[in-house]
């Protein structure tokens, strides 16, 4: 990946110069046009290693978040806004390097785990990872139940999670929008939660309630409806039913 993207000697990813160019202008400009009602930067601290954990409205919120931090932030990003070829694939590219993003294999098993290892790296090398732990953006507005990667980078890092409350961006760019409009947003950030209490990252006990925790904390910021299930599709047949009901697996 080129564009603005670099890499430490580790092969740990860090923002390159066009991250902190196009952040140095775009950030002035959005906060400038869409004057956001931004709450609780005080809780991210200035420097180490921190988690920016969000609900997930709209596609508009990996842009958002880094805009409205006081601090840069590196996110997660499908694979496939960085493989594609021309003038379109390299606007693409560019953009979503520049705004911190980091390109991965997005699904289950071994792809989950390395989208966990890439944000892993990131946070050991100080900086600050945003994360949506319901996984995917709700489409109806409810908070679903978060995924336990969240509780797990936490553990495995020592890092610190802030609680993060996005409300309206989904009235910025709706599903099927191509560009987005000048909508009222608000960002809150919330106190910092500490996570060390609920016991180590192997514990999948510990990684649940942690989690619980964390999402606990983004629903005191937006008070959303809870759907408490997850943000994916029912399994389907009656002994995948049954099976789920009786020994749910771990959602990362």
């Amino acid at each position: 990946m080129d564009g603005g993207e670099d890499r430490d000697a580790t092969g740990t990813v860090r923002q390159g110069p066009a991250y902190r160019i196009i952040r140095g202008i775009l950030r002035p400009i959005a906060l400038g046009v869409y004057r956001p009602k931004i709450t609780g930067t005080e809780h991210i601290p200035a420097h180490g290693p921190v988690i920016l954990a969000s609900n997930h409205l709209s596609f508009i919120d990996s842009v958002v978040i880094p805009l409205a931090s006081p601090r840069p932030v590196q996110f997660l990003a499908k694979n496939d806004y960085f493989t594609g070829t021309g003038f379109r694939g390299w606007l693409s590219r560019t953009f979503f390097t520049a705004i911190g993003a980091v390109g991965v294999q997005r699904g289950a098993g071994a792809d989950a785990q390395a989208a966990l290892d890439a944000g892993r790296g990131i946070l050991e090398s100080g900086n600050a990872f945003a994360i949506y732990p319901e996984g995917t953006r709700s489409l109806d507005g409810r908070l679903y139940r978060g995924r336990t990667g969240v509780a797990w980078l936490a553990l495995q890092t020592g890092a610190r999670i802030v609680p993060v409350g996005l409300i309206g961006t989904q009235e910025i760019q709706p599903v099927g929008a191509k560009l987005p409009r000048i909508r009222p947003v608000t960002v809150r950030f919330g106190p910092a939660i500490d996570v060390s209490g609920h016991g180590p990252a192997t514990s999948g006990r510990a990684r649940r309630s942690a989690t619980d925790e964390i999402m606990a904390g983004i629903h005191a910021l937006t008070e959303q409806e809870l759907a408490g299930a997850y943000n994916e599709s029912p399994p389907q047949g009656a002994i995948a039913k049954f099976a789920d009901r009786i020994a749910p697996r771990e959602r990362m």
